[in-house]
């Protein structure tokens, strides 16, 4: 994947541009300036995609090939619809033949070959409506979901990471043997529970911060790779007499953690 221009673009805009004073509080003004001269912002203009989170997902796949083989895809918090723009592409899906279900409690605009479910994934009827969007046994689970801000940072992290564990547990009751799961998180919030649930169900496990993700956000997402399918049933605890995470098919030790 190119990476985007340094010190210009190639739509001809160039970067530093200041926006008036106006009406516009400082605040406000200083991320509308971040907004317009990010060159991932400008990039993803030149290229069709809705967000900038496009190059997120693609430079993630491109060391990690998460996209490679899929056939379905499930993309959770997906407004505006970047990164079911993507899978839409990598999975062929059409109108006719949908294979990409997308839910947010926000408006979308329709996306070729994506069933668009505008509903709170927190909604008891999320999880069957998404498995009959899709028509078939995902293989590849994204979630991007982030709670509303409350302006208290600590409630604002808990409520995020509420989240991102509904979408991991849901990720291993609907997902292919050999399928992937990947979510937004934020730097040193993962819950352990949650990262034992996912060592114990995928056969690797990571945290990744893309270089397309700003510096000065604490965002990282995590990368649950492989799962090991449902044969014994979904496992979501089990300890050794040290207190590690074991699965109990293999009596072996859960992979560690790579960050």
């Amino acid at each position: 994947m190119a990476k985007p221009p340094i010190g210009g673009n190639r739509t001809g805009r160039k970067l530093g541009q200041k926006v008036k004073k106006g009406k516009l509080k400082a605040s406000s003004r200083r991320w509308l300036e971040r907004h317009i001269n990010d060159p991932y912002v400008q990039r993803a203009k030149l290229e069709g995609y809705r967000a900038r989170a496009a190059f997120k997902l693609l430079e993630i796949d491109e060391k990690h090939q998460i996209l490679k083989g899929a056939h379905r895809v499930i993309d959770l918090g997906a407004a505006p619809g970047s990164w079911s723009q993507i899978a839409a592409k990598v999975t062929d899906s059409t109108d006719d033949d949908i294979r990409v279900a997308a839910i947010d409690f926000l408006e979308m605009a329709q996306l070729p070959g994506v069933k668009i479910l505008q509903l709170d994934f927190l909604d008891p009827d999320a999880p069957r409506q998404l498995i009959e969007a899709v028509g078939g046994t995902p293989n590849l689970v994204l979630s991007d979901m982030a709670a509303p801000t409350t302006g208290h940072q600590k409630t604002d992290h808990l409520r995020t990471m509420h989240l991102c564990e509904v979408a991991a547990h849901f990720a291993v009751e609907v997902l292919a043997e050999g399928g992937h799961f990947l979510a937004k998180t934020f730097q040193g919030g993962t819950e352990k529970d949650l990262l034992n649930m996912l060592k114990l169900n995928f056969r690797q496990v990571l945290h990744i911060k893309p270089a397309s993700s700003r510096q000065e956000s604490v965002e990282m997402f995590l990368l649950a790779k492989g799962f090991k399918g449902r044969k014994g049933g979904v496992i979501t605890a089990a300890v050794d007499e040290d207190g590690f995470a074991r699965d109990p098919r293999e009596d072996i030790p859960a992979e560690e953690d790579q960050d």
